[in-house]
């Protein structure tokens, strides 16, 4: 399989890392962008760089190459994702303001019929932000927030960010075996080869 994964410049960049780190052990071919904006964010928010995650991406693009493969729909993909999903980015996604190659490459997986999944990280919510979710949602995105979980003895950010790795993949059909899945009263099952 191969998808592109978007990192734009919404607080919780690492999530970004860590979806890289489990497409890598799933052997996903990953094309990856990241906007200046993520870039800085991840440096603010982590002791990781820009080279931590292209290290782990299969092929990394400059956010301003618009010539770049993944700006043409010849250029097959099993579709992409955004984690985080700034809100910038997301109002980009829904009027088809494609003027970074991140929103290039949305665009270009909506318009072939391709996965999109948004990880939109903000609170709270405007009604802006909550018109345009609905908006992408109608133009086929699905939209995976960063939600907290609460079974599964999720007692820490990073079991919480493995729970919403494990739901992005999920929409790919990509089994993780870092994240919970609710299995019953008061308990939870690692993810496995079963779908959610």
């Amino acid at each position: 399989m191969r998808l592109i994964l978007g990192i734009s410049g919404a607080s919780g960049a690492v999530m970004g890392y860590e979806i890289l780190k489990a497409l890598r052990v799933a052997d996903v071919e990953t094309h990856l962008v990241v906007t200046e904006a993520a870039a800085r964010t991840l440096a603010c928010e982590t002791s990781l760089c820009l080279e931590d995650l292209t290290a782990l991406a299969s092929v990394s693009y400059d956010c301003r190459d618009m010539a770049a493969c993944i700006a043409s729909g010849s250029f097959s993909t099993g579709g992409m994702i955004v984690m985080p999903c700034s809100m910038k980015t997301l109002a980009g996604i829904v009027s088809g303001y494609a003027d970074n190659l991140l929103l290039r490459a949305v665009d270009v997986c909506l318009k072939e019929g391709r996965k999109v999944v948004l990880v939109p990280r903000e609170t709270p919510l405007s009604l802006v932000h909550l018109r345009n979710m609905k908006a992408a949602a109608e133009i086929g995105c699905a939209i995976v927030p960063p939600m907290l979980t609460f079974y599964g003895d999720a007692d820490t950010v990073e079991k919480q960010i493995a729970h919403i790795v494990g739901k992005v993949l999920a929409q790919f059909g990509i089994p993780y075996a870092g994240g919970m899945r609710w299995n019953g009263c008061n308990q939870a099952k690692v993810w496995d080869n079963e779908q959610a």
